[in-house]
């Protein structure tokens, strides 16, 4: 900051703090203002403004407008809750499983997990139903030639393992024929050849459903 700026700290506000079994409990909140307001903002959150217990007090950076004073303690208790289901979506997709030393090896491996995410998420039934009504995802399936459901180990239940089930079906195609293909020049198959290219064509007919913005 300027020198001619300095540290401020607003007066402390008391907020109830509701948890996600509806029960409350009093909380403190204070805006930290460095220098002149701007579009981020930062603030104090605790159990005691007197003492500033440590394993209840926060530090919050924001860039979020309106009434934070109410709303900020709330939003930011969720937090909790989503690093707990990015933690198991890591840990169920492999990305804590890597065995690299070579960052940019790390660095393809997290793309790929990323990619595997993102369709996953695009797939999903939560995804599915955000601003789009259930007629335009039926016609979005029935315009499909490929009833890919007639797999014998297709997963017809609801959830983001099951997507995930299914999702690895429809690439697995692409996969065995790369892992095949360097066998076909030591031994020529033009029909096994043939056949994989009708089934790749096949599986590129799958048209994912996501909400549009």
């Amino acid at each position: 900051m300027p020198a001619s700026q300095s540290v401020r700290a607003n007066k402390w506000c008391k907020f109830e703090r509701t948890f996600s079994n509806q029960k409350s409990e009093t909380r403190y909140i204070r805006e930290i203002i460095y220098g002149k307001k701007r579009a981020i903002t930062y603030w104090e959150i605790t159990t005691d403004p007197e003492t500033m217990p440590e394993n209840s007090t926060s530090f919050v950076m924001t860039n979020l407008q309106g009434n934070l004073k109410k709303t900020l303690g709330d939003l930011y208790g969720l937090r909790t809750w989503v690093e707990y289901g990015f933690r198991q979506c890591k840990q169920e997709l492999g990305w804590t499983d890597y065995r690299f030393t070579n960052f940019q090896h790390i660095e393809r491996w997290w793309k790929i997990i990323f990619c595997v995410y993102t369709m996953i998420s695009l797939n999903s039934p939560a995804f599915l139903g955000l601003n789009q009504s259930r007629k335009i995802e039926t016609e979005v399936q029935e315009d499909s030639s490929v009833d890919f459901s007639k797999h014998k180990q297709w997963n017809h239940e609801c959830g983001w393992k099951n997507t995930l089930n299914n999702l690895r079906f429809i690439i697995q195609p692409l996969l065995l024929f790369w892992l095949i293909y360097p066998w076909l020049h030591v031994f020529p198959n033009s029909h096994l050849l043939l056949g994989f290219n009708h089934l790749i064509a096949a599986m590129n007919q799958f048209k994912p459903c996501y909400a549009s913005g």
